[in-house]
């Protein structure tokens, strides 16, 4: 999640300098360097005196102390957020590639996968990651809201296969803090409520549930959105794991020429991650779009990628990497997702877009075999 750091329009212009730079050359970053190759318009002093307080932010820091500096994993997440935007033409050009190069009417969507993850490798120099589709057959047959006792709700739900599920949940306040709430209103809200989500979803997966357009809520009920958010996410992760996910790895060769692979250690630990612990890895490229990724920020603007930088990412031979993924669909379901994995140090805007164009070209493949 991005830290919350209050930059100058100076200090941004020189975080980004700085990241672009160390991505582009491994090397620790000096004012030097940045003001023979941008155009900052300041002095190498008020350079100096910026990344310093870049340092002391927590963006930046020196691996030695005669050396320039490098980015941290806030300094990147920055970057991310707030100082690049996915590349758009880039986007376009591999949307392009894959109409031109992938066929699903010559093979299987398992081939048509192998071809997209071989093109991602290839164009980001960083380990493809794609899960294969997951059959998710899970369908609603009733839902209820009851409340358990004042400012506690509990969400049942009962499927197809007659299994019922629970979650509790605590009430977001009713009018003010100082008020108490009214339990007759209370049930008649929920009541209003389940026979909302009823008339949504009854019949379908629970997996839709993500896909609710909670803008159909009635302005009275809008305070209850946030809630019943939270309530679906806690549902659907007990109730749609998948036993098992099968990941297609492509790449591996060519990120370990990275000088962050450098250390055998470090590869052992990431080569058995990838070939021994997939079970492990499985969820964390492949994750339904609700509210609670994991803590992990996506990107704004309806973006479905996901980003996990460095020390964000809960395995341990992860912690040196960044990995960025989205989920792929089929209609509004998610079915799997595609990946990349790549040292910290990575050129965000085209992964971001190669990932993004990716799941968008997967998911329109998957929906006309439908």
């Amino acid at each position: 999640m991005s830290k919350q750091v209050k930059l100058t329009d100076r200090q941004q212009r020189i975080l980004w300098a700085t990241v672009r730079h160390y991505i582009a050359t491994a090397e620790p970053v000096g004012s030097k360097a940045l003001v023979e190759e941008y155009n900052l318009s300041v002095s190498p002093a008020t350079i100096r005196n910026a990344m310093g307080a870049l340092e002391k932010a927590g963006l930046l820091y020196q691996p030695h102390t005669s050396a320039g500096r490098v980015p941290s994993d806030s300094g990147y997440r920055i970057y991310v957020d707030q100082l690049i935007k996915p590349s758009e033409v880039l986007g376009r050009q591999v949307e392009e590639l894959f109409t031109k190069n992938l066929n699903l009417e010559d093979g299987s969507f398992e081939a048509l996968l192998r071809g997209a993850a071989q093109i991602l490798t290839t164009l980001s120099g960083y380990i493809t990651l794609i899960t294969m589709p997951q059959n998710r057959t899970t369908h609603l047959r009733h839902l209820q809201l009851v409340q358990v006792e004042p400012g506690r709700v509990m969400l049942i739900v009962v499927t197809d296969a007659y299994e019922t599920t629970s979650v509790l949940m605590e009430l977001p306040p009713l009018t003010s803090e100082d008020t108490e709430p009214d339990t007759e209103i209370v049930e008649r809200e929920l009541q209003i409520l389940s026979n909302f989500l009823n008339s949504q979803l009854r019949g379908r997966s629970l997996v839709e549930l993500v896909a609710l357009d909670w803008s159909e809520l009635g302005r009275e009920f809008q305070r209850y959105a946030d809630t019943l958010r939270s309530l679906v996410s806690d549902l659907i992760r007990r109730t749609t794991k998948p036993a098992s996910t099968q990941i297609m790895i492509r790449g591996v060769a060519e990120v370990l020429r990275q000088p962050e692979f450098s250390e055998l250690q470090q590869i052992q630990m990431l080569m058995h991650l990838l070939e021994e612990e997939q079970d492990k890895l499985g969820p964390l490229i492949f994750e339904l779009p609700t509210p609670e990724i994991q803590g992990v920020t996506t990107l704004p603007q309806g973006s479905r990628v996901t980003v996990r930088i460095g020390s964000e990412n809960p395995l341990e031979p992860m912690r040196t990497c960044t990995l960025i993924s989205a989920t792929y669909r089929q209609g509004s379901i998610p079915v799997g997702s595609v990946g990349v994995l790549g040292p910290t140090r990575m050129v965000y805007e085209n992964a971001i877009a190669l990932v993004e164009a990716a799941a968008d070209y997967l998911s329109d493949a998957l929906t006309q075999t439908a």
